[in-house]
């Protein structure tokens, strides 16, 4: 396929400049169409979890320099993903080898450092304060209209316009997205020389998954940054427009909407910061120092929705790609990673053929498998994180614990070999 063919993609997140990263190399005519009206618009968010397969994308789409500052960006890991109770008793731990090939391993990432990184290097490419209304289809273009007044035309348009997309809503107005009942409160602990002592070192160091009796669940990871020095890629970053809030541990505390009070949506945050201090009573002293010393800024509480998968679609020269076509709950941490998965997928595909048509179909047809695979495991996390059963919450707890013995059973047969 040649450099002739014009690429449009709606939506300046996390897949749709991965992609136009790929397709920019592979010679194609890209232009994104981005709503914020400047770069510096989005600087918010908190840590995400990038996974192999996240790390895979990213490597192939992007050139050595941005994956370089990618990785200059990624916070530090000092520790192991593990299970505990509200009282901070270890269930288990995995502790799982890490990969020495960046593009095979687990990252940190931030997700305004991340943001910041895919969006450098598209002069020409990245429009901002171009905020999409409608597309038409033509005899041989799409036409696309934008609330400016402009316009632009493109062989393929691509909506990566997240969870609300308008192009889902044109292309597909069947495609459903449900509210799963379930509320999330979220915040952000500062980790200083003064804080960091102040939690107990899993807290600190390491991904944390909490296990109450039932009805709840909670999620805590840090974020560290690496100290920069003269020759690193970090030290030439502009702190400006990446995450320079410093390292802090992210915390996020799930339950269905009937167990919050019913103006949830309505408190401010003082009043979720109370109801979180509330809601952790009688736990280890750690959690309540992570709500109570959180910043004020990063409170917030959050509705948890979901697409609802379909069996397909009539390809043509508009497609969908990340939240807009598959948004999943937080619950597996994979929603981001899934993404990038689909730009190198429809990179690749549209890059190794000479038909549009056909390129797009194949990877509507593979990112439907894994990506909607991915919507159900998501969601029966999310049961799973608030489940109300003692039954089933109780056995979760003997099985994660049994895992966790049988983990250290291996460690020793391996020491003793």
């Amino acid at each position: 396929m040649n450099g002739k063919t014009k690429v449009a993609i709606v939506g300046g997140g996390t897949g749709g400049l991965c992609l136009a990263h790929g397709l920019s190399r592979a010679g194609f005519q890209v232009a994104v169409y981005e709503r914020s009206r400047t770069r510096a618009e989005r600087l918010q968010g908190y840590r995400v979890h990038i996974a192999p397969i996240g790390s895979a994308a990213l490597r192939e789409c992007l050139s050595p320099e941005e994956w370089a500052r990618f990785l200059a960006t990624t916070g530090e890991s000092k520790g192991v993903f593990g299970f505990v109770d509200q009282r901070m008793r270890e269930l288990a731990v995995l502790d799982e080898p890490p990969s020495a090939d960046p593009a095979a391993a687990h990252h940190s990432a931030s997700r305004i450092s991340l943001h910041q990184v895919l969006s450098s290097g598209l002069n020409g490419i990245l429009w901002y304060d171009k905020e999409f209304v409608r597309y038409e289809t033509g005899p041989k273009e799409v036409g696309l209209h934008f609330a400016d007044g402009t316009t632009a035309e493109a062989d393929l348009v691509i909506g990566a316009d997240g969870a609300n997309s308008r192009v889902r809503a044109q292309l597909l107005p069947e495609a459903k997205r449900v509210d799963t009942g379930i509320r999330t409160i979220i915040g952000k602990y500062p980790l200083t020389a003064e804080t960091r002592g102040l939690l107990p070192e899993r807290l600190a160091t390491a991904p944390t998954y909490v296990l109450p009796p039932a009805g709840c669940g909670m999620f805590t990871a840090p974020h560290e940054f690496p100290e920069a020095s003269e020759n690193d890629e970090s030290a030439a970053l502009d702190p400006v427009l990446f995450d320079n809030t410093g390292s802090y541990v992210m915390w996020s505390y799930g339950a269905r909407a009937h167990r919050f009070p019913a103006d949830l949506s309505e408190l401010d945050v003082p009043g979720l910061r109370a109801l979180m201090l509330e809601r952790v009573r009688g736990w280890h002293p750690a959690f309540g120092t992570l709500v109570e010393g959180s910043l004020e800024p990063t409170v917030a509480m959050l509705p948890i929705s979901t697409s609802v998968p379909m069996d397909g679609w009539q390809t043509g020269p508009v497609t969908l790609l990340g939240d807009a076509v598959h948004s999943m709950t937080p619950f597996r941490g994979i929603g981001a990673n899934i993404a990038l998965r689909d730009a190198q997928v429809l990179c690749r595909n549209l890059s190794r053929s000479g038909d549009v048509r056909a390129a797009v179909a194949a990877y509507e047809r593979e990112m439907r498998t894994y990506a909607y695979r991915a919507v159900r495991d998501s969601a029966r996390a999310a049961d799973q994180f608030v489940s109300e059963s003692r039954f089933a919450r109780a056995l979760s707890r003997s099985m994660i614990t049994a895992m966790g013995a049988g983990l250290k059973v291996r460690r020793r047969v391996r020491g003793v070999r």
